[in-house]
């Protein structure tokens, strides 16, 4: 279990992170989104021991990262700018990682290679092409065997087939290895496929964390017509988030329980009335509404 608790970072009087408390629960796939400058990459820093934090701690299965070499052992990370030796290529960092990572997997390292057959495992990677850089990557880490893999924007680059091989090799050490997986990208709708759990960060603190079902549940965005031109009086207590309108059709995004929404609002008697769920990217936007963005009608 990663456990972070009410961190806070400072660079040169810029509060990076102001209090972040999160918790990614061992065997899931969690997803940290937000706005660029939200805070990201600093936590996930914080996370993999690179930086240490101001106040508050950062705790893997319980234990401080920062300085802690049996905890990084268990963890594996690939960031968004890749740095490896100048000369190196994937088979010298192969030998590297052996002798750094107690689980690193001989056999693995030969299996993968049918996964990532256009890596010249012999070419320094600083010339291979950005692609192939995160493949070649994608191949050391999991030869690692970590128990938690931490990720910054980690199919930036690669191709749509490449990308499902990865994802498909992660979510497969998930289900049968128990692996830990977090992942922070700013393509949500990637992320809406294979995470279990998300946290949206915005100025250095975590909005929300909750499973992606709970997250979908919460938030409906309905579409209503009524008999009279005009949108009824609503009732004050009712979380509308947004509202926009298209003809006679108006699109709501309201925060509740979808059900006991469309029970409230069929007392108005629509003539028509659809519930649809709502995407991660539209969560994203419309959680942000009121926090980072001026968030303007948008036809859905």
């Amino acid at each position: 279990m990663i456990k972070v608790n009410n961190v806070v970072k400072t660079f040169d009087g810029f509060r990076a992170l102001d209090g972040l408390t999160m918790t990614v629960h061992p065997g899931s796939i969690y997803g940290l989104v937000g706005p660029n400058g939200a805070g990201k990459s600093t936590i996930l820093r914080h996370i993999t021991g690179i930086y240490r934090p101001d106040s508050g701690s950062v705790l893997v299965d319980g234990e401080p990262v920062y300085e802690n070499p049996a905890v990084k052992s268990k963890l594996s990370v690939i960031p968004d700018e890749l740095y490896y030796f100048l000369s190196a290529s994937t088979r010298d960092m192969m030998k590297f990682y052996r002798g750094i990572y107690p689980a690193f997997d001989d056999k693995r390292y030969q299996a993968l290679k049918e996964a990532f057959p256009e890596v010249d495992e012999k070419q320094p990677i600083r010339r291979l092409s950005k692609g192939m850089q995160k493949q070649s990557a994608f191949w050391l880490a999991l030869c690692c065997c970590p128990q938690v893999l931490v990720l910054d924007e980690p199919v930036d680059g690669l191709d749509p087939v490449m990308r499902r091989q990865v994802w498909s090799l992660l979510m497969g050490d998930v289900a049968q290895r128990g692996t830990t997986v977090l992942v922070s990208s700013h393509n949500l709708r990637e992320l809406e496929d294979v995470c279990d759990h998300v946290g949206i960060l915005s100025h250095g603190k975590v909005l929300l964390e909750r499973s992606l079902t709970d997250l979908q549940d919460n938030v409906v965005k309905l579409q209503l017509a009524f008999q009279e031109p005009g949108l009824p009086q609503l009732p004050p207590d009712l979380e509308v988030l947004h509202t926009s309108q298209v003809g006679r059709v108006y699109t709501l995004i309201v925060r509740g329980n979808p059900a006991e929404i469309k029970t409230r609002m069929a007392v108005f008697n629509p003539i028509l009335m659809e519930a649809l769920p709502l995407s991660l990217e539209e969560i994203f936007i419309y959680e942000l509404g009121g926090e980072d963005y001026a968030v303007h009608d948008i036809v859905l």
